[in-house]
């Protein structure tokens, strides 16, 4: 199976490409939903993610871009490296290998997105003001560079 994301932007499910926010800064944010392990464990089939479109690019980050065999396929990877032509970008789930191992640099224009923010969907929580209160506290968290999988193996 493929890997994919779903994307939305902020208005009725349209996305947005980057260069063409309008309505300022709201229209730079979208979402886009992961679907397959490619970045477990940093991240869960059925997360949501707060991306921002057209945001600057540094080693680490986690972002959202067309795959370069299939541009109607959106993926998130994580940026691990630049180079000539674009980024070398992979998953942080070292059994997937859907990423720059398999199709090399990814050209910057395919690079859609950078991730901010990571919401995970309510699964069996309480519903209580306690149970809900758990759940955010671990289910919104930023998406970090230095937290990375990524900067840990590029120290070796």
């Amino acid at each position: 199976m493929p890997e994919r994301v779903h994307e939305r932007g902020p208005e009725q499910g349209e996305g947005v490409e980057p260069g063409h926010e309008r309505n300022g800064l709201l229209r730079a944010f979208g979402l886009a939903e992961v679907y397959n392990p490619s970045m477990v464990p940093t991240l869960q089939p059925g997360d949501q993610l707060v991306v921002q479109y057209g945001a600057a690019v540094r080693p680490g980050d986690v972002v959202v871009l067309r795959h370069p065999f299939r541009q109607d396929l959106l993926i998130v990877k994580r940026a691990v490296q630049r180079r000539d032509g674009g980024w070398w970008v992979q998953g942080d789930n070292p059994f997937v290998e859907n990423d720059s191992r398999e199709f090399g640099v990814v050209p910057d224009e395919l690079v859609i997105a950078r991730a901010r923010m990571r919401v995970r969907p309510p699964r069996g929580i309480q519903r209580s003001v306690t149970g809900v209160l758990s759940w955010a506290v671990s289910a919104v968290r930023p998406v970090r560079a230095e937290r990375s999988l990524s900067r840990r193996l590029r120290a070796r």
